[in-house]
Order: structure tokens, then sequence, then C-alpha cells
């Protein structure tokens, strides 16, 4: 459900095609919110047919047409009243598939075990060129956006890379600990 107000928020800064909202969620807000352009598009229908969006069909020349979207008052109604929400249950306790495997990975052998760390460590060594990225997609955004709200964006990228490197500095002291005990 979340998606829906991601959207929202993204299309009340400025009116946005499915495309440009696309790539928003796919360079800067990935890290969020995934999402496949699919499911992005079918959200946006059903956002328009319950009022909070209307989009203008836009015909182009020289590139296919585009639709752009724009919120109504019933859609920024929408965004504030979840944005004025406090149920966070869901946040502080996550579902990690990972690390249910790590509380039973005793059950395996010392090589499994450090098979499954190692994966886990190198995704996150991977994404660290992609952190740069994501800053730097947000900073892009924000050109232009009232610097009270951007403000918000960078402390959210802010949360992105504390997390990263204390996931990261977490298994490099878990593989050694594998690696020395077991």
């Amino acid at each position: 459900m979340s998606l829906r107000y991601g959207l929202l928020g993204s299309i009340n800064l400025k009116p946005m095609t499915g495309y440009e909202l696309d790539r928003e969620f796919k360079e800067s807000l990935n890290y969020i919110w995934k999402t496949n352009t699919s499911q992005l598009y079918s959200e946006l229908g059903k956002m328009e047919q319950d009022g909070w969006l209307m989009s203008e069909r836009v015909i182009q020349d020289d590139k296919p047409n585009k639709r752009v979207y724009s919120i109504t008052d019933k859609g920024r109604a929408e965004l504030l009243d979840w944005l004025s929400e406090t149920d966070y249950e869901r946040d502080v306790t996550p579902k990690s598939a990972f690390l249910l495997k790590v509380l039973f990975a005793g059950f395996t052998d010392k090589e499994s075990s450090l098979k499954l760390l190692h994966s886990f460590r190198d995704l996150y060594l991977s994404a660290e060129t992609n952190k740069n990225d994501v800053r730097e997609a947000i900073a892009q955004d924000a050109l232009g956006v009232d610097p009270e709200i951007s403000m918000y964006w960078n402390i959210v990228a802010l949360h992105g890379e504390i997390v990263h490197e204390a996931r990261l500095k977490w298994v490099e002291k878990v593989i050694k600990i594998v690696e020395n005990e077991r």
C-alpha cells in the first residue's frame, strides 16, 4: 500500500509521467521501496480511478505519446492523512529471510554458513557503488525543490548510508566469528 503514497509524494512535487516516476523509483527511491514497472503503472491506474490523481494525455509528434499525472485535492488529502499516521510496528520488526537463515545456519556445515554470509557481504559491497548513485539521484531530484523538503530527502539518504555501513560491519564481524569458532 505504501507504493501509492510514494507515488503521491512524488507527484505532489510536480506532475510526472509514468516513465519519470519509474525512473525516480529505480534511481533514488530503490533502497526505500522496490517496485517493478508493471506494478507502478497498475497503481497509477487504480489511484486515478480512486480520484487521487488525474492524467492528461500529451500528443507528441517525434516521440510516443505520454500521460502526465498530477495530484488531485483528494489525493493530497490522502497523502496528508497517511503522513499523520504513526503505526510503525512493521518497520521496527522487519521480516528478513536472510536473518532467518543465519539463525538456523548451525544446522549446516561451516562452508555453507560462510557461503551464505559471503554472499550477503558481496551484495552489500556491490551496493557500495550504488550508494553514491542514490545520493546523486536524490540531489538531482531535489534541485528546485523547497530546501525544507529536500532536507528530509537527505535525511532518508543518511539513514540508508548508516544502515548500509552497519550491516556491512556486522557481516564482517560475523564472518570472523564463524571462521574462528566452528
